[in-house]
């Protein structure tokens, strides 16, 4: 009988717990008797894993929350990191989170725990300086996207390109309909989805200019849906001030698959638009010392993935100052509006999504058994 590895993991928020329970499901399909412990979230738990903390203290973003939370942040990591080295698995898989993860792998890895980073940061996109971080912190890499192989070869870093998860579990072809009846929408409306984000300062940041957007847009037959993260509602509900929106909690997915079109915080969601083949506009507003210390470093011009990976503006792209109600309803009008750009964005998000359908867990699952000798 095949020995099943015991692992060590932390994810960070929504999208990295969202990952980790994808990955998780292919792995339990390998080694069906696999335990899991560390940090993680709701999708995690439901593929078998023992929480010892709540993803949700990772899910921070930028500077200046970092800085509000780096005590307790240090001392989770302590004590993981005590935990996991007394009680050795055979492997430690970091989801994301970077800035919590390098520092807790490199401590792993020194201490003889092989150690396993999932998503590779985007020093293509900026903070090339992070390669050095990540070659003290993983012995392997796994890559969800094709071109990032290489970069870290260059780099002497051991890495697997293994496509994207949600390329897998998302349908190429969108039951619409099925959707909209889940969702109590009728067939003939337009319904625009309002996706602000999963953390309390993209919510503060990006939610009043998504509802300012919808309100300029209101019209007869068009309806705003908006997906919210468990626990946030209450952060949501006093910006709505008279909107017409439709809160849904979570249920992101379904979301997508019904609306026409959606106006999207950059982020894993824009990903998660295209391969919806829905159009969209990207919006990004954050605390003004994080942009100012982040706006120069960008090796890129694009910063949502549809378009980073296209390599062109496939979709808008509204940052800080030009975040607004009226800029975004502007963008959204025009898409709306123009048939043959909806039909080209489908063709391109149809090749986006076959590029990124790998079967990720069998990929990974391949990676990691060769990496712990299983």
């Amino acid at each position: 009988m095949q020995h099943a590895p015991r692992l060590g993991m932390v994810a960070g928020e929504a999208s990295g717990d969202l990952l980790a329970g994808l990955l998780l499901q292919g792995l339990r399909a390998r080694w069906p008797g696999l335990q899991s412990q560390g940090i993680g979230g709701p999708k995690m738990i439901a593929q078998g894993f023992e929480t010892w903390w709540p993803h949700s203290k990772l899910s921070i973003f930028g500077y200046v929350d970092a800085l509000l939370n780096i005590r307790e942040l240090l001392a989770i990591r302590k004590q993981l990191g005590n935990r996991l080295i007394a009680n050795k698995p055979e492997v430690f898989i970091g989801v994301d989170a970077p800035d919590f993860n390098f520092g807790l792998e490199t401590r792993l890895r020194e201490a003889g725990i092989k150690t396993v980073h999932f998503v590779c940061p985007s020093i293509w996109a900026w903070r090339p300086e992070r390669v050095q971080k990540i070659k003290a912190a993983a012995d392997h890499v796994l890559c969800l996207f094709p071109f990032e192989p290489e970069i870290l070869h260059q780099a002497g870093i051991g890495a697997t390109y293994v496509g994207h998860p949600l390329a897998d579990a998302i349908p190429m072809d969108v039951p619409r309909a099925a959707a909209r009846a889940s969702l109590n929408l009728a067939e003939g409306d337009t319904v625009i989805a309002l996706l602000p984000g999963s953390r309390k300062s993209e919510i503060r940041y990006i939610a009043p200019a998504l509802i300012g957007a919808a309100k300029r847009m209101a019209k007869p037959g068009r309806r705003f849906i908006m997906p919210v993260v468990p626990g946030l509602r209450g952060w949501i509900e006093p910006l709505l001030n008279g909107a017409d929106i439709q809160l849904i909690d979570g249920q992101s997915h379904a979301a997508l698959a019904a609306c026409d079109l959606t106006l999207v915080a950059s982020g894993t969601a824009t990903l998660e638009a295209a391969l919806f083949k829905r159009p969209m506009v990207i919006a990004y507003r954050m605390n003004w010392l994080n942009w100012w210390r982040m706006k120069d470093k960008g090796l890129l011009p694009w910063v949502g993935l549809p378009n980073i990976l296209a390599r062109e503006f496939l979709v808008p792209e509204l940052l800080q100052h030009a975040c607004t109600p009226e800029n975004l309803a502007r963008e959204a009008e025009a898409l709306l509006a123009d048939a043959p750009r909806q039909a080209g964005l489908h063709a391109r998000f149809v090749d986006l999504h076959q590029l990124l359908r790998q079967d990720t867990a069998r990929r990974a699952s391949d990676a990691i058994a060769t990496l712990i000798g299983a």
